[in-house]
């Protein structure tokens, strides 16, 4: 089987764990590598990346570092934003939405290069081995997949350390002790799992947060910003347009200092088990709670009921790894649907790690302060009318009272 492949695509950090992997594809498949290297925003160097894979043999013609920061928050946060996607009620889905991007990048550059296989690094436990590949088998059916986690005997991380020390592999010097919790960050958020985190009755330590402020600490001033809104999309922070990436960019800048975004979950894995994690999403948070915002006077009751009806599937859909199904875009077209009118301004106070809407305006608003005021509406509204329709909605429960007293 190993003797099929020629060319495989490696989702490449140039950290411990795919720089070792780099190495055991070039052995055990005698094959050339190519690395792709995705900068979302994750903050990292990655020049570093490249160097250590020309190290390593790889050519520079095949060594890809693409910048898909506007991309990913364009295509892929901004649509999920719209849906106002939570997992499991809290989740915000940060590494979920990350995968089916990456995955679909990597498609790109293995029928750029001629590849006929492509390789990630993800661990037979998780759930990122799943959004992975069902990203590249919906872009790719017949392409073959390498998952040397699942494959090799490398099953523990000092075996990982013996195996780059015997091929002059680089360690960084943190990475020889026990690593305390391993991490994954992009534009939208940073996750920490495992080691001292693994026993959910224990508080997470102060050293495992990286992108947000102690909100204990945090400004004693409430600060005040705006978010404009165009058809569900975020477009301005303070009146100022932004790009995509630009205006997460800025929400996060905001949320740090505030200390907003931090989760502390255990939850659910589509491969079964159950899982303790902290995420950091300061700014996803800040957006998250403006589009409900702005919908909430631009959305009719209907329309926003099935909307959080259907987000549970939605939600569900991504973090299993579905981005690219049928289901998954049904749903899309709907919610994108609702979007159309949802335009106008959020006016958002941000306080030691909470985030308030506090004011909100449309030219599209549903909201009409005529019909509900508690003053003289002039006839906007008959009160008697409601009689009828307590009447009518109360008929059932009378005709049940009656035969079951």
């Amino acid at each position: 089987m190993t003797d099929s492949i020629n060319r495989v695509v490696l989702a490449y950090s140039g950290g411990l764990d795919t720089s070792v992997i780099l190495k055991w594809l070039q052995q055990t498949y005698n094959c050339e590598v190519v690395t792709f290297t995705a900068d979302l925003g994750q903050g990292e160097e990655l020049e570093p990346a490249r160097r250590k894979a020309e190290l390593a043999g790889v050519k520079p013609e095949h060594i890809f570092i693409d910048d898909l920061k506007e991309e990913f928050v364009r295509d892929f946060v901004f649509p999920m934003m719209r849906a106002n996607a939570l997992y499991e009620g809290l989740y915000l889905l940060g590494t979920s939405i990350a995968r089916p991007l990456i995955a679909k990048r990597q498609i790109e550059i293995a029928r750029q290069v001629g590849a006929d296989a492509v390789s990630h690094g993800a661990t037979g436990k998780g759930n990122d081995q799943v959004r992975f590949e069902l990203g590249y088998y919906a872009l790719a059916p017949d392409i073959k997949v390498i998952a040397p986690w699942r494959e090799w005997d490398l099953t523990s991380r000092t075996r990982l350390i013996e195996f780059a020390e015997q091929h002059q592999i680089p360690v960084a010097k943190d990475k020889r002790g026990e690593a305390p919790f391993s991490t994954d960050a992009n534009l939208l958020h940073t996750s920490s799992e495992g080691k001292v985190l693994e026993d959910p009755w224990e508080e997470v330590p102060d050293y495992v947060y990286s992108r947000t402020n102690n909100p204990e600490t945090a400004p004693d001033t409430p600060e005040i910003i705006t978010i404009d809104f165009e058809r569900g999309d975020a477009v301005a922070v303070n009146g100022v347009a932004l790009s995509p990436a630009s205006l997460l960019a800025k929400l996060n800048e905001l949320g740090k200092t505030h200390g907003i975004g931090r989760l502390d979950l255990v939850e659910n894995r589509f491969v079964g088990m159950k899982s303790r994690g902290m995420y950091e999403t300061p700014g996803g948070t800040i957006l998250h709670l403006a589009h409900r915002g702005i919908e909430q006077i631009t959305l009719d009751r209907g329309a926003a009921h099935l909307k959080d009806e259907l987000m549970p599937r939605y939600a569900e859909l991504l973090y299993n790894g579905f981005w690219f199904s049928p289901e998954r875009e049904m749903l899309q077209a709907a919610i994108d649907h609702s979007q159309a009118k949802v335009d106008g301004t959020v006016r958002l106070k941000l306080y030691k790690g909470g985030v308030y809407v506090v004011g909100r305006k449309s030219p599209h608003s549903l909201y009409s302060e005529k019909v509900v005021t508690f003053e003289d509406d002039q006839g906007a509204y008959d009160q008697r009318d409601a009689a009828g329709f307590i009447k009518l909605n109360a008929l059932r429960l009378r005709l049940l009272g009656r035969r079951d007293r």
